[in-house]
């Protein structure tokens, strides 16, 4: 019990004093989290809403591949990028190993079957009589799609809530393709698997987690009674 009390007493200090290392390995975490966040809400919710509005052969194999990549292990997609990523793999002369970048690509694949999946599954959930109403009344293609995405805005903003918290607590695909470097690729995560005794870091991720979360579900709370 001290050692964690001791621990929010650093975390606290550091944060208050604005200690130069973990401003850096902090708002790297963050930059790099909410970046892959992003890149994962576009394509993940565009192509969720695609799958869930269509029907085609093979649908449900590949949203049995989706359901299935929601709990993918980190550490093997962080090997499968490293893979791609090596100077002698399929991307390697974009020299993306062991930067930001190659966590940013790790955790977008991590977080993306999180955001599709949810999607396919708000879609799914709308009664088919809304879409039916929206084409009598001569509503495009893409006012349609619009319409229906923000019918399932609350689902979506927990699946961005989902996602993200997916990949700022992941370390594997993180330690694996950034390398933890100090200074250049070390984020919050890696930093608590390497210095064990830095409790501080694992609970300033813990603050950064609820001030983000928090945030999010202060919005969806607010769409939802507004």
């Amino acid at each position: 019990m001290d050692l964690i009390i001791e621990g929010f007493k650093r975390a606290f200090q550091l944060l208050v004093h604005g200690d130069p290392e973990v401003m850096k390995v902090t708002l790297l975490s963050l930059g790099v989290s909410v970046t892959a966040t992003l890149i994962s809400l576009i394509i993940g919710i565009i192509t969720g809403t695609a799958i869930g509005l269509s029907r085609f052969p093979g649908r449900r194999f590949l949203v049995s591949l989706i359901n299935t990549g929601m709990g993918s292990p980190p550490v093997v997609v962080g090997l499968i990028v490293s893979i791609f990523l090596w100077r002698n793999g399929p991307l390697g002369m974009l020299h993306l190993m062991y930067t930001p970048w190659a966590i940013v690509i790790a955790q977008c694949i991590i977080s993306l079957p999180i955001i599709m999946g949810f999607t396919i599954a708000s879609i799914q959930q709308i009664d088919p009589k809304l879409r039916l109403q929206l084409i009598a009344l001569g509503a495009s293609r893409g006012q349609i799609v619009w319409i229906l995405i923000k019918e399932t805005r609350l689902p979506l903003l927990a699946a961005v809530m989902a996602g993200f918290g997916a990949i700022i607590s992941e370390v594997g695909a993180a330690m694996m393709v950034g390398g933890n470097i100090t200074g250049q690729t070390r984020v919050l995560t890696t930093a608590i698997v390497m210095e064990v005794s830095r409790g501080d870091f694992g609970i300033i991720l813990m603050i950064l987690v609820y001030l983000v979360n928090l945030a999010l579900t202060l919005l969806q709370q607010r769409r939802k009674t507004g």
